[in-house]
């Protein structure tokens, strides 16, 4: 447990002294300085309504290319067949389908990495010629920020910032939007947290202080707030890749 203050040794997020300006209560995840947990209490209550969560220490990558999809089900993958949809994966983990050939992976709440190092560590380029076609590595980690929107009143505050419609009834769960956000560029996929409304929000990292700043802004008239992942994790409910003593 790290407190109210990150350790040195492990990695920080972009938005660490906003955080920590904001009380948050840190725990080490997968090698990182994680938000857990922000005063005052009811954190739960409020993420129903309307939050914001911070979560890029989690684990991301992705893959490319020309045969990507079949080398990925091929590991045991769930993946369909249409572009823009996001495919829960059985430990919770989700797979973005941003393309036929393009596939961005984002870790579940757990926070293990387990699929996501897995799935690195058995990518290599074959042996045989010709090679056959299975994609290419896309890393994620140091490129998109991660955040998260929670709550019934979440589609409202995103009309202020992004035109699209995400509505439940006119944005699926599992549907992704790559769109134009408080200018600039994101990935909105809707991802929900048992019966909460949540959306997955990844974009340029070097402009994630920016985002989280636009995104605070827009919610303040719903009454937002800023959530940890152990909210989300109890909306989420149990899983495999939840482990009860983790946070």
């Amino acid at each position: 447990m790290v407190g109210n203050m990150a350790s040195d040794s492990l990695r920080r997020s972009f938005l660490q002294r906003r955080l920590e300006r904001e009380g948050a209560e840190f725990a080490p995840l997968n090698g990182g300085a994680v938000a857990m947990r922000f005063p005052p209490a009811g954190e739960v209550d409020a993420a129903r309504t309307m939050g914001l969560a911070e979560l890029s220490l989690l684990p991301r990558t992705g893959f490319k290319g020309r045969g990507t999809v079949e080398w990925l089900t091929g590991q045991g993958l769930k993946i369909g067949p249409d572009s823009n949809k996001a495919f829960r994966q059985s430990n919770g983990a989700w797979a973005l389908r941003l393309a036929p050939t393009e596939i961005l992976l984002i870790d579940a709440l757990g926070g293990s990495g387990q699929l996501i190092n897995q799935l690195n560590g058995a990518w290599k380029w074959g042996e045989q010629a010709p090679r056959q076609a299975q994609g290419y590595p896309m890393p994620r980690q140091d490129s998109h920020c991660w955040l998260m929107v929670t709550g019934t009143r979440a589609p409202e505050m995103f009309a202020k910032v992004c035109g699209v419609d995400l509505r439940p009834g006119k944005f699926a769960q599992g549907a992704i939007a790559q769109t134009s956000m408080a200018k600039m560029s994101a990935i909105i996929a809707r991802a929900d947290l048992g019966r909460t409304l949540a959306y997955n929000v990844l974009a340029d990292i070097a402009s994630a202080e920016y985002l989280f700043g636009c995104l605070e802004d827009a919610m303040a008239e719903f009454d937002g707030r800023l959530v940890g992942l152990a909210a989300l994790r109890e909306l989420d409910g149990p899983s495999a890749d939840h482990p009860a003593q983790a946070g």
